[in-house]
């Protein structure tokens, strides 16, 4: 991997392996200086792996980790975490119980002035949003006050680098989905360049500027939240982000596609849709539709049986079943509340056609 001008971390072809067992196999991305990157994927697949190698916890066995352009970890070189300039947020905060905030964000300050270390934890105090708890201890704070304790004492000392590792785990859905916009908002605003460790996909898209997502020791796509959605680079990464079902597809031509709702007009990606004046119509595809790819429309013809609805407030998501007994999902308006059994109209809305060539092993569908 060539090295980018600006980039606060490298990772360039990293391997790591506990006894024979391969768990990042060949890794290699790029953080440029103030962005917020995300490795994201499901249990077992490398990504906290990969945030001890570039904290120094692990060694690697091939391969270079570099901060600032140095380096970091390679074959036979591993420097220390405290000597790698990087701030660290746990999962399970890991803040000092007998100290209060003040004390907890200036333990890592202790080469500094006395009251440049006060000076320096108020602005960080302030900056998280709990001006006025300094003298509170963690016991006396919630989850989400001890979270932000957490970041602003990894922030004190203005690291090259911040990783979080899981950060939110221990957090409810509702807290964690505001705490995730407002650590996002405190990062920019501290300018810190950041990579964040989750199995969760809306705290990654709530905080990452760029993802990678892992899959078996090595990074499928790294890419923004939209285009991973929109334009998957595998099957994993469709089935894997966000919510969806596969349905067959015969290929017209290069640009359309025949699915039982109707036909899709756009590129079809793919190997098929690529060769498609070579090989002839007919090829069969599997064609990715997401929830907002199914528009409820009572005008339409073509009608769908509701077998299921997960009421979420604004919207419905409603699980469909077509006249030849296959599943799509509908994420409708909640004004439009159908019973289970009801049949309602519907019709295609596809910006994005995203198919697969269709393989022997099948994937299974949503299920609610």
């Amino acid at each position: 991997m060539t090295t980018h001008s600006g980039s606060v971390l490298e990772l360039d072809g990293v391997y790591q392996s506990y006894g024979d067992t391969a768990v990042v196999k060949g890794l290699s991305f790029a953080l440029a200086r103030g962005s917020i990157g995300c490795l994201l994927g499901p249990s077992g697949c490398g990504k906290t792996t990969v945030l001890r190698c570039v904290a120094g916890f692990e060694a690697i066995r091939a391969g270079e980790i570099r901060i600032n352009g140095k380096r970091m970890s390679a074959s036979g070189l591993l420097v220390p975490p405290e000597h790698r300039h990087i701030g660290m947020v746990f999962q399970d905060y890991a803040l000092f119980p007998h100290l209060s905030v003040q004390q907890n964000v200036t333990f890592g300050l202790r080469g500094l002035a006395r009251t440049e270390r006060d000076a320096r934890a108020a602005k960080l105090i302030e900056l998280v949003g709990l001006g006025g708890l300094a003298a509170s201890f963690p016991h006396e704070l919630s989850g989400g006050q001890q979270q932000r304790v957490a970041l602003a004492r990894a922030l004190a000392p203005e690291p090259d680098l911040l990783l979080l590792d899981e950060p939110f785990s221990n957090l409810d859905t509702e807290l964690r989905q505001r705490l995730s916009l407002e650590v996002r908002d405190i990062i920019k605003r501290s300018n810190t360049t950041a990579l964040l460790v989750t199995h969760d996909q809306q705290e990654a898209f709530a905080i990452a500027d760029e993802i990678g997502i892992m899959h078996q020791g090595e990074i499928e796509q790294w890419d923004s939240a939209y285009n991973l959605y929109h334009r998957p680079g595998s099957r994993f990464i469709a089935d894997f982000v966000g919510q969806g079902v596969f349905v067959p597809g015969e290929v017209m031509s290069g640009r359309q596609v025949r699915i039982e709702l109707g036909v899709l007009n756009g590129v079809i990606p793919g190997a098929c849709g690529e060769s498609c004046e070579s090989c002839g119509k007919g090829c069969h595809v599997d064609v990715l539709l997401r929830p907002d790819d199914i528009i409820h429309d009572d005008a339409s013809k073509v009608q769908a049986e509701v077998m299921h609805k997960a009421f979420r407030g604004a919207d419905i998501l409603y699980t469909l079943k077509l006249s030849s007994g296959r599943s799509v999902l509908a994420l409708v308006p909640s004004h439009h509340n159908h019973s289970v059994g009801e049949k309602i109209g519907i019709r295609l809305d596809v910006d994005h056609v995203v198919t697969f060539q269709t393989g022997a092993a099948q994937l299974q569908p949503y299920r609610l």
